[in-house]
């Protein structure tokens, strides 16, 4: 399903002319340009190197170019027609194996013969007198490369360009004699291949043994990771090897590997939420869904101009099954869309989920999640409606200057939950009860998520009634219990203006599973700070103790509370104190 998805997304890409057809790579990354004459000397090296803003810096990376199709190497020689590394096109020896190296540049020189031998043109001929005069053993030693060898014979990919006499200038893959040769030159190499019916498109077709890589995945090989690969005999069956075991045809996986490289070189779409990399791309190829749908699970940019109250209310909008204008466009409910998350896993990748429904359907649980999420909170807050990755930071420890570092695995069964409607993962519960158990601190994000946990995963009606936005009535006993330890915790601030440690810090978790046993210990010391309060800031905080106590049971203080009951605790308190730095808000 993955496959044919992807598969379906290159034709249409294709058909908008958005991308080639088979045969060639549209973001291939290239450092250097060779520069020939027609008499195949080396003029110049030229640096495509531009710069590129990572985070707060600014780097040199490659330039994306269209090229070739590239060949999938392990260990065995297989020169890359046209653009490849120093070892193929210069017979660079930097790893002290000078016969390997030798034989790299004579199969990279014979690959180009065989293709543009009787080819009718300038950069044709220049190429292959390259190849017949260089000398790969003089390599190091030449002007033009010496300076920069050291850059040029790292993780450098070098392209051929040419510059006439007239000093008019090109790169070589851009002539169309060379383009046709290589075209029907990568037709034909099909012809010997094992026939077979293929899986993705159903065709009678030559399949593919070893499958392109996919590049762009954090975590995963520099080089390019597997997501069909059978390397081992441990994945194969009934004899057969390498794709032979699931055969798809070399234009399915041409076609699928292309598609999905795109999407992963797409950075303004491409996002990760700890170790999962989320893809998405409506069925029809419109941008307009990719950028609406990053804009509800990870917030709206500024640089786009749109306000979050703009994106939550055209999330409204699709979730009720109307058409809504986005960015000049316009987007259906009735739109076929998908979600894919990738992880790294060594040399392969594994698929974190992989979501397919109409546009509105996924309008529809994205609106359910954010109405469970809503809660109370301060006008400074910068998100009205918390983001994916913030939610999924609530579970760890915040060191300032570092990145997150969440469980690998919940921030692909949260998306999953979130995307479908489905329950909630239980480690996003764990996750954030023991960081307020580390810390004594209940944030907005994580009242939030003890709140959308429960209504989602047990819609009881006492939970229905306890888990509000805002402060509620409810006499649910620890409910109750959170809202007077918020109340106890203001008389003390108020007694001791600027304290440091409050009971918070010393009580929350023992008063949050053992009351019993910690809150006749905190109103006797709320008596101490009342006696140091004015008498009408003391009668104000004595009243709401008073208020709050009636409503418990004549039993007293339960001893312990079950972890649900805790989470009623929570939400009680920072209720609460939500309504207390609202209405001091108010009084400023």
């Amino acid at each position: 399903m993955i496959l044919q998805a992807l598969t379906a997304y290159y034709e249409q890409l294709v058909r908008l002319g958005k991308l080639s057809a088979p045969g060639w790579d549209d973001s291939f990354k290239v450092s250097y340009e060779l520069r020939l004459n027609d008499a195949g000397q080396l003029l110049r090296v030229v640096s495509l190197l531009t710069e590129k803003t990572v985070g707060k810096k600014t780097v040199l990376a490659p330039r994306a170019m269209r090229v070739p199709a590239h060949e999938k190497r392990s260990s065995g020689i297989a020169a890359n027609f046209l653009c490849d590394n120093s070892t193929y096109l210069l017979g660079a020896d930097e790893k002290g194996k000078p016969e390997r190296s030798a034989d790299c540049f004579k199969a990279c020189a014979k690959l180009h013969h065989t293709i543009l031998d009787g080819v009718d043109s300038p950069p044709a001929r220049a190429l292959l007198a390259y190849f017949d005069s260089w000398d790969p053993a003089q390599a190091a030693a030449h002007p033009l490369l010496a300076e920069q060898w050291k850059e040029i014979t790292g993780n450098a990919n070098l392209i051929f360009g040419y510059e006439a006499a007239d000093h008019s200038h090109s790169f070589v893959n851009d002539d169309p004699a060379i383009q046709n040769a290589w075209q029907t030159h990568y037709n034909d190499r099909s012809a010997d291949s094992d026939m077979g019916q293929c899986l993705i498109t159903g065709k009678y077709a030559p399949i593919e043994r070893t499958h392109p890589n996919i590049s762009g995945v954090p975590g995963a090989q520099s080089s390019g990771a597997a997501l069909v690969s059978f390397n081992a005999p441990a994945f194969c069956s009934y004899g057969h090897e390498q794709g032979d075991n699931a055969p798809v045809s070399k234009y399915a996986a041409f076609a699928y590997t292309t598609a999905l490289n795109r999407l992963l070189a797409d950075r303004s779409h491409c996002k990760h939420v700890g170790d999962t990399t989320i893809l998405c791309w409506a069925e029809n190829a419109e941008p307009v869904y990719q950028d609406a749908m990053s804009m509800f699970l990870f917030g709206a940019n500024e640089a786009t101009g749109i306000q979050e109250s703009d994106v939550q209310a055209a999330l409204k909008r699709l979730s009720a099954g109307q058409t809504v204008p986005f960015l000049e466009k316009e987007l259906s409910p009735d739109q076929h869309f998908y979600l894919l998350g990738l992880a790294p896993n060594a040399a392969r990748l594994s698929v974190r989920f992989f979501l397919r429904d109409t546009f509105g359907s996924f309008a529809q649980n994205l609106q359910k999640h954010a109405e469970e999420m809503e809660i109370d909170c301060s006008e400074k807050e910068k998100f009205r409606t918390l983001p994916i990755w913030a939610v999924v930071n609530e579970t760890t420890r915040t060191v300032p200057g570092q990145p997150a570092k969440p469980s690998p695995q919940l921030a692909g069964d949260l998306l999953r939950a979130v995307l479908t409607g489905g329950r909630y993962p239980a480690t996003l519960l764990n996750g954030v009860t023991l960081r307020i158990r580390a810390e004594q601190t209940v944030t907005r994000g994580r009242a939030a998520v003890i709140k959308a946990y429960y209504l989602r995963n047990y819609p009881t009606e006492l939970n229905k009634e306890v888990y509000t936005v805002s402060l509620n009535e409810t006499t649910n006993v620890p409910y109750l219990l959170g809202r007077l330890f918020s109340v106890l915790e203001a008389v003390q601030k108020a007694a001791n203006p600027g304290i440091n440690t409050t009971i918070k810090d010393r009580y929350f978790n023992a008063a949050c599973a053992t009351p019993g046993m910690s809150f006749p210990t905190l109103l006797r010391l709320s008596q101490k700070h009342l006696r140091k309060l004015n008498d009408g800031l003391a009668t104000h905080y004595d009243k709401q103790i008073t208020e709050l106590m009636a409503q418990l049971p004549e039993s007293g203080f339960p001893a312990r509370l079950s972890l649900p009951d805790q989470g009623k605790f929570t939400i009680g308190y920072y209720h609460q104190t939500q309504k207390r730095y609202v209405k001091k808000n108010e009084e400023e």
